[in-house]
């Protein structure tokens, strides 16, 4: 059984453990503030993106001349995996889902007789990936030191898959992250993004404005060929964002989590401590009493 002082020196431990994790949960929350309005005014030029390249892609489609990130490489044997996680940990599951998803996804294509590797971002995914994987990785970009993200860093990325792909060194690529929906929902996403899935928008009416307003010069093939490896980077950038906003969402509700468990062990720490200190004066009384009794 502890002692008091032992008891006492536990619940101190537990009340600084609950302080840290109550400023983390407020530092989250400012973060979460600014990184889900990042998200969210992506969206509209995302889907805004992905309107004109279905536009473009519907015109061009099964035409010869249409761009490799277009039309693939008429294979589908080496698959390229974007593995988007955070650089610090104390998220809950944010990094595991992902983690997850993405070693699914390996494991069903190796199954397949398919040739896999990895591409990660983030320190977290790589730490959880290396164990089984460490073979396949073909490169590592490091976001410690970014402060605030910009399409620039979606763009070195975007450049390095291209130039694989230019190189011949897969054939299809997918991208892993979190796609953010609220605080407490964090859903883990796959998208290939070479060769191009051209979805069709979630608003029909931008699909419809799209065909509508626009006749391209020179041609649609030429116009895709410049647009598609924007588009790719595009892709990246969102799903950085999206990521960003997941994180910060996921690391919240994991300190308020925490701050919570933190007081209830507080009160049984203080209970317990109360009790052995009753039971302690409790004792010397009794002794007290019993050598009075003995004179």
């Amino acid at each position: 059984m502890p002692s008091l002082k032992d008891l006492k020196n536990r619940i101190n431990s537990v009340k600084s453990t609950r302080k840290i994790t109550k400023a983390m949960q407020m530092v989250a929350a400012a973060k979460l503030r600014r990184a889900e309005e990042a998200a969210q005014q992506a969206r509209p030029y995302a889907d805004r993106m992905n309107a004109v390249m279905a536009g473009l892609a519907e015109k061009a489609s099964g035409s010869e001349s249409a761009p490799r990130l277009l039309a693939g490489t008429g294979d589908d044997k080496r698959h390229l995996l974007v593995v988007l996680t955070s650089e610090r940990g104390l998220a809950g599951g944010f990094n595991s889902s992902i983690v997850k998803l993405a070693r699914q996804t390996a494991v069903k294509l190796r199954g397949e007789g398919k040739d896999v590797t990895i591409l990660t971002v983030g320190k977290k995914g790589r730490e959880q990936l290396k164990r089984d994987y460490s073979q396949a990785f073909v490169n590592h970009v490091d976001m410690s030191e970014v402060k605030r993200l910009g399409y620039e860093h979606a763009r070195d990325i975007a450049d390095d898959v291209l130039d694989r792909f230019e190189t011949g060194d897969f054939d299809v690529a997918t991208l892993f992250y979190n796609r953010f929906e609220s605080v407490i929902s964090q859903v883990p996403t796959a998208r290939q993004i070479i060769p191009a899935v051209i979805e069709t928008a979630e608003d029909q009416e931008i699909a419809d404005s799209v065909s509508a307003e626009y006749d391209y010069e020179p041609g649609e093939e030429v116009i895709l060929a410049e647009l598609l490896p924007r588009a790719v980077a595009t892709q990246i950038f969102t799903a950085l964002l999206e990521n960003a906003a997941s994180e910060q969402g996921a690391r919240m509700t994991a300190m308020d989590n925490a701050t919570r468990n933190a007081g209830d062990m507080i009160s049984r720490l203080e209970t317990e401590y109360n009790r052995s200190r009753q039971a302690a004066i409790t004792k010397e009384l009794i002794e007290i009493i019993s050598g009075a009794e003995a004179l």
